[in-house]
């Protein structure tokens, strides 16, 4: 399989996660608990699939990075990626944010993805979008 194909092939996964991301954001209002702990669940595996998908995007162009720091850096050298900082603390957090057993760090998680995180995976999803 060549290069352009599996970017694209791996995006196809990515947009049907970020269109379950972006339903449960917009209903955020609505969502009860147990929803807002599926939010969180979703960002995790949308923001795995958008830094593969990176990767593979830019692996297309010829663009060598590995490890997700080093995509993330890429991506934004690279004029793929906005906002190089909410990329990085999104990287750096992704961790904290799976283990949300008590609620200050539960609010914590939801407000970080509801309120910075989605609008930059949103951004990286409007562009990937645009290319393929």
């Amino acid at each position: 399989m060549d290069k352009e194909t599996r970017w694209r092939q791996r995006f196809e996964n990515l947009d049907r996660a970020f269109l379950r991301l972006a339903s449960a954001i917009s209903d955020f209002k609505n969502l009860s608990v147990l929803e807002k702990e599926g939010m969180v669940q979703r960002f995790e595996y949308t923001f795995e699939l958008t830094w593969k998908t990176l990767k593979d995007y830019l692996e297309a162009k010829e663009v060598d990075a590995t490890f997700p720091r080093d995509v993330i850096k890429k991506a934004f050298q690279y004029g793929v990626i906005q906002d190089g900082e909410v990329w990085m603390d999104m990287l750096e957090k992704r961790n904290l944010l799976a283990h949300t057993y008590n609620e200050e760090r539960f609010n914590f998680a939801v407000n970080k993805i509801k309120d910075e995180y989605y609008a930059a995976i949103a951004q990286v999803h409007g562009f990937l979008e645009a290319k393929r």
